[in-house]
């Protein structure tokens, strides 16, 4: 079994899969500077230092002896494609798993298909991915080393590797909406469950494929996320009454995520797996405090009832088409706006607050700052999308 696990972190796995799929690493242009190793070179490009007690290099680094302090730089890494199809499908499939995503189909399915089942895949996305960042912080294993890898991403290099978040996205949102909507809506199985496994699997190749993890990555991300949906499936229906609480209920869906948030692991490096997390945390809290808001002010006209409810699934035609891309663009515009306006807001108040210089692009990392202009900036989308929007919909005639 541990050959086995070693064999599945093995980079080497992960860049016979980049070459069968035709990527490639470009050829040097030039021999190694003052005779030094290519892969020592690369590896110190990345910024990373790999210790071992065993040969006798490093001392002070942490326990499990993976990274230095060294924060990774990201480098621009040149490659060739002998393969376009496989190339723009798997990173394609790789957006699949990013914000631009997660700000669209979740809005999305809120306003043009279901609520409550929005609002359940919300907060089931939002518990996993908690769950899998905080895990790559406290485990704090490499992602592939390059060379021999191939790595097509910048943004999350600094980033731990295992599990792979993506995989656990994708493997959430699929599966959450396909067990909560085959008790609600009359559709063939088979056909939902084959989308979901495709959907998962193209997300999960994709991470391989772009060299951001390794297979053990991968799978143990799916595993963690199907032993969480099945651990938290029974209280599914409990999420769907989260709107009737108590008045005091909307201070602990603010208190308690902006206090992980603000006592998240500390990583060795900065990485932006802090700020991602915030983001995720802040804008659960806002989705969840949008319905309530909702429920306890009565600002829902025609309240959906809550799941399971069997129902035929409509035509699609032409008019339901227009209508639904016009609430998309229309919702999509105003929490665009309500983003940037809130970030500048708060980013100028603790600018202010803590005298710091307005340009100081660097100074969005302190923690004190990251986390509270995050936080509020999400909080406030989420609470957009699930309050303002809809009024702003019936407001046009759009409902």
């Amino acid at each position: 079994m541990a050959e086995l696990l070693r064999s599945l972190q093995d980079s080497q796995l992960v860049a016979r899969f980049q070459r069968r799929c035709g990527l490639f690493p470009a050829p040097e242009e030039g021999p190694p500077e003052n005779g030094a190793d290519p892969a020592e070179d690369a590896a110190r490009a990345l910024g990373l230092e790999h210790l071992s007690d065993a040969n006798g290099k490093g001392g002070g680094g942490p326990a499990n002896g993976l990274r230095r302090v060294s924060a990774p730089q990201a480098s621009v890494q040149k490659y060739i494609v002998k393969n376009y199809f496989y190339y723009y499908l798997f990173r394609f499939s790789a957006a699949l798993g990013q914000e631009v995503f997660y700000i669209t189909f979740l809005p999305f399915t809120h306003w043009n298909i279901d609520p409550y089942l929005s609002r359940r895949l919300v907060i089931i996305w939002v518990l996993v991915m908690y769950i899998g960042q905080m895990a790559k912080d406290i485990l704090k294993w490499p992602r592939p080393f390059s060379p021999p890898v191939v790595k097509l991403e910048k943004r999350v290099i600094a980033e731990y590797g295992m599990p792979s978040t993506h995989a656990m996205a994708a493997t959430t949102i699929s599966f959450t909406l396909l067990i909560s909507t085959m008790d609600r809506y009359q559709y063939p199985f088979v056909l939902g469950l084959l989308m979901a496994v495709v959907f998962s699997t193209l997300v999960c190749l994709s991470r391989v494929y772009t060299g951001m993890h390794t297979v053990l990555d991968v799978l143990g991300g799916i595993l963690v996320t199907v032993v969480l949906i099945v651990l938290t499936y029974p209280a599914w229906t409990l999420i769907d009454r989260l709107d009737s609480a108590s008045p005091l209920f909307p201070v602990c869906v603010i208190v308690v995520p902006f206090f992980l948030c603000y006592n998240y692991p500390v990583s060795d490096c900065y990485s932006p797996t802090r700020a991602d997390t915030t983001t995720i945390l802040a804008a659960g809290a806002g989705v969840t405090l949008g319905f309530w808001i909702n429920h306890f002010f009565q600002l829902v006209s025609a309240p959906a009832e809550s799941l399971p409810v069997i129902q035929n699934i409509p035509p699609l035609t032409t008019d339901m088409v227009v209508l639904g891309l016009t609430k998309f663009v229309v919702g999509i515009v105003l929490i665009l706006l309500v983003r940037q306006l809130v970030q500048n807001l708060s980013l100028q108040v603790l600018y202010s607050w803590f005298k710091v210089v307005t340009r100081n692009k660097e100074a969005r990392r302190r923690l004190e700052i990251e986390v509270p202009y995050k936080f509020v900036t999400y909080t406030s989308v989420g609470i957009c999308a699930t309050t303002f929007v809809p009024m702003l919909h019936r407001f046009l005639g759009l409902l």
